[in-house]
């Protein structure tokens, strides 16, 4: 009999598959306070906020609430750290990698702990938070800590008794503010290359989503990192939000978030010191399914494009185009995809969809929902809230939706697939590209001139080809028009972190 690759006969011993890893429902909350300096403070004003858990409606604890005066002291502490002869700045590019890998180290090692806090604050499934959420984040620092030491200027030939070069020096300090969707990863994907590049950080987690953020904070002492590289200053965005965005003595801001929010903080930039200003923000995503498509791989695809995390993904695939030989077969297969997912515990190994990340979100997306019924568009499965169960909204699909329904035009940031049938190549680019938005795009072919034709014609920072969030730590992700400024992720994240200054030295002109 044959062996099988693997198999001991080929000196290989069988790999048995791992047991899933299990929550831990009991989990204590042990850091709520602000970090800053690598110490935990209580808010200036002595305010607090609430955080819930969304499958439940339960509070699960009291933050501390953050505001101007902690920012500053944040500030303070990162100004601090930055300056010429600290520690951190003393401290070689290679070292700082080392510290990069020792907290990817300690990810993988409170993996359990930090997958459970994301489901408790955001209602996501345990184990997409496990093997999604915390290995994007392991990933991410693993590359950046490999960039560490490689941050490179360039010599440039100028009249020839002149040397010029380049220098890329870290900005100084950087402040982020976070989302609710993906609390920890877009920490990471803000925090790593900045640290790579030898920045300084203030931090805001979403006020919906502080925990993992907090935990962090612990893991940054933990690793060794110098005091106030790191701050964390939970808060509200009008208040906390606000002072990092006008703040005079921070150099650059990451933001992810929604685009009315963007601006604000854009306009904040510009009142305020000019500070280098990087914005991941909405997407109303085309996915584009061609006749010769795959259809099994598209139907998949475009299901999980929508419906992953809730729904709740500015990459969401919330424009469906299907060619219209096999729009009745796409939407059939769509439909009997849509009524199988399993809705409910978010703790439950069997669950794919949790509840929504609160009651602000959920009674906006209903009431898309009901648009889109008295718009004209074909209900052909949800609709609707689960009964009795919070915040949890059966997926739902839309077929013979046209382009001027608000589900077509508007984010809507939930468990809501569209579904719409086009004619022609030329039809679809031009349809495609009708918004104000251009984050991300698909699309399902199986001929290369095709593809690659419609790869250029979209106006979008990512199109997937025959696949759908394919995002990796290597690879920038950032968006056109109104999705956003600059990009995260890859070698281009790093001019996002770093200025480039031009050296000029003149050389002796006597005989040495």
């Amino acid at each position: 009999m044959a062996a099988l690759n693997g198999a001991v006969e080929n000196g290989q011993p069988d790999k048995k598959v791992p047991p899933l890893p299990r929550p831990l429902r009991s989990l204590e909350v042990k850091y709520t306070k602000i970090f800053i300096n690598n110490e935990w403070h209580e808010s200036t004003s002595g305010k607090k906020f609430p955080t819930y858990n969304p499958s439940t409606l339960e509070k699960i604890c009291d933050i501390e609430e953050g505001d101007k005066p902690d920012v500053d002291n944040a500030v303070e502490a990162a100004k601090a750290a930055f300056q010429r002869g600290s520690p951190w700045r003393q401290m070689d590019a290679p070292s700082r990698g080392r510290l990069l890998h020792k907290l990817a180290d300690l990810l993988e090692r409170d993996r359990v702990i930090l997958a459970t806090l994301e489901t408790m604050d955001t209602g996501k499934p345990f184990l997409q938070a496990y093997f999604v959420d915390l290995e994007g984040c392991i990933k991410t620092l693993r590359y950046y800590a490999g960039w560490a030491d490689k941050i490179q200027g360039r010599t440039i030939p100028v009249d020839e008794n002149f040397v010029c070069f380049t220098r890329h020096e870290p900005m100084g300090v950087c402040g982020a503010i976070t989302p609710w969707n993906f609390p920890l990863l877009m920490l990471v994907w803000k925090m790593a290359p900045a640290l790579c590049c030898g920045n300084t950080l203030v931090i805001k987690p979403a006020e919906q989503t502080p925990l993992t953020s907090l935990y962090i904070g612990s893991l940054i002492k933990e690793v060794g990192f110098p005091p106030g590289v790191v701050n964390i200053v939970p808060g509200y965005g009008p208040t906390a939000g606000a002072a990092i965005s006008t703040h005079d003595s921070i150099d650059k801001i990451a933001f992810t978030g929604s685009t009315k929010v963007g601006k604000l903080i854009k306009e904040a930039a510009s009142k305020s010191n000019l500070k280098r200003v990087t914005l991941e923000l909405g997407g109303k995503n085309p996915c584009i399914v061609c006749a010769d498509a795959d259809l099994d791989l598209a139907v998949e695809c475009a299901h999980q494009g929508v419906f992953f995390n809730q729904g709740q993904c500015c990459t969401a695939a919330s424009r469906v185009f299907v060619e219209e030989q096999i729009y009745p077969e796409f939407v059939k297969r769509s439909v009997e995809f849509a009524k199988k997912r399993l809705v409910g515990d978010p703790f439950d190994a069997r669950t794919e969809q949790g509840p929504q990340i609160d009651q602000k979100q959920f009674d906006k997306i209903l009431e898309l929902i009901e648009s889109g019924k008295k718009e004209g568009a074909k209900l052909e499965c949800g609709g609707l809230a689960i009964e009795d169960r919070g915040l949890f909204i059966k997926p739902t699909v839309f077929s013979e939706v046209t382009d001027n329904m608000r589900i077509a035009k508007e984010e809507i940031f939930g468990p809501v697939q569209p579904i719409m049938k086009f004619k022609s190549i030329e039809e679809v680019i031009r349809r495609a590209n009708s918004t104000e938005y251009g984050l991300t795009a698909a699309v399902f072919t199986k001929n290369l001139d095709r593809a690659l034709t419609l790869a250029s014609a979209l106006q979008s920072g990512t199109v997937w080809i025959n696949c759908y969030n394919a995002l990796y730590a290597q690879a920038p992700f950032g968006g056109f028009k109104m999705s956003g400024n600059g990009r995260e992720l890859g070698e281009y994240a790093l001019a996002e972190y770093t200025e480039v200054k031009t050296v000029t030295i003149k050389l002796s002109q006597k005989s040495p």
